[in-house]
């Protein structure tokens, strides 16, 4: 038997998607924080949140998944937070203090992501690694869709069109926990992403998973900057 978790990031902190793989069983959990998740005990998670941070410039996977992905999906890679400006308090200061050293600053949806970000880094050591695997939904849903291009995932017809493809690849029915939980604390969308990020575990636990760059670097801490899919 092995536990798999789907795990994505949500405005009530985190959510996670658990499959028993002997029963079939799949529950919906949310927690306000990253190590309230019950990580430590699955066999494999793949989260939608960045693993290993680079001391400057883009991470060389964000530049690859960029690139595979279609123009109307190629935003949702965005470069996350450089490892210096973990310790930033506000965007402005990450901004410029990224500008005065790059000539790069960091965008607001990265910063937004930030304090999650902040979580995850304190919490992972790169023996972790051979378990918590970083993935991206949007990587998922175009090499599942066979790079055919996806309505966005807030209309109606990008919803219906990932929950097909998720039923698809052998994932249990995720359609009984999209309204679980306040729209205020995860989305239906949230919901999906998460499925998504636990096919990425389930495709890892196969032996099917591809992964982006194929020899990926280590960070400043020892973290390999990498995504599956």
């Amino acid at each position: 038997m092995s536990t798999l978790l789907g795990i994505d990031g949500c405005p009530g902190g985190w959510i996670a998607l658990s499959l028993d793989t002997e029963n079939q069983n799949l529950e919906l959990i949310q927690r306000a924080h990253w190590n309230h998740l019950p990580w430590r005990r699955c066999t494999l998670a793949a989260a939608d949140m960045p693993v290993g941070l680079t001391d400057s410039g883009p991470r060389e996977c964000d530049i690859a998944a960029r690139r595979m992905l279609p123009a109307g999906r190629k935003s949702s890679v965005f470069p996350p937070p450089r490892r210096y400006m973990l310790g930033c308090e506000t965007w402005n200061t990450a901004h410029r203090l990224g500008l005065e050293r790059e000539g790069t600053g960091i965008s607001r949806q990265a910063w937004n992501i930030t304090p999650k970000i902040r979580e995850l880094d304190a919490a992972l050591l790169p023996g972790d690694q051979a378990r918590i695997h970083e993935t991206h939904p949007e990587l998922v849903f175009h090499f599942l869709s066979g790079g055919t291009p996806l309505p966005s995932k807030r209309e109606a017809a990008g919803e219906q069109a990932r929950l097909h493809l998720l039923r698809s690849a052998d994932l249990p029915d995720i359609t009984p926990h999209l309204h679980r939980l306040p729209r205020k604390t995860a989305a239906p969308n949230d919901v999906i992403d998460a499925a998504a990020c636990l096919l990425t575990a389930l495709r890892l636990l196969r032996g099917e998973a591809r992964r982006l760059p194929p020899r990926p670097p280590l960070d400043s801490r020892g973290l390999r900057m990498e995504i599956w899919y």
